[in-house]
């Protein structure tokens, strides 16, 4: 499994492999014409109430980490997205935030990874 994160604002590579949107709001600025996405999966983002406490702000990460994986643990969605990284060799991460380290696709793929493991 290769595992990729990237801004929906970057470019389009082939190396992206399968592109899952996990932003809950479609991105400013982004046609769905040219998101070249295959799946946009809005249930394995953070739900508003934790996004807009969180604010991308850096001090909260780790309460925000804790509380989004907490979401996570009986999630539909995050089980259709193992799913999707299960069938798929190479798959990409895309989210809208500015900031590429404090961001929902940071803790997804930290999950995902770990949960290969096991």
């Amino acid at each position: 499994m290769s595992l990729h994160i990237k801004r929906i604002y970057e470019p389009p590579s082939p190396s992206d492999g399968f592109r899952v949107l996990v932003d809950r709001l479609w991105p400013r600025g982004v046609s769905k014409e040219n998101a070249d996405i295959n799946e946009w999966l809005k249930d394995v983002a953070p739900s508003t109430e934790l996004r807009e406490w969180f604010n991308h702000e850096p001090e909260k990460w780790k309460s925000f980490s804790e509380k989004y994986s907490a979401e996570l643990k009986d999630s539909p969605a995050f089980g259709e997205l193992e799913s999707i990284v299960e069938k798929h060799k190479n798959v990409t991460l895309l989210y809208a935030a500015k900031d590429e380290h404090y961001n929902q696709a940071v803790i997804l793929s930290e999950l995902l990874q770990s949960h290969k493991k096991e």
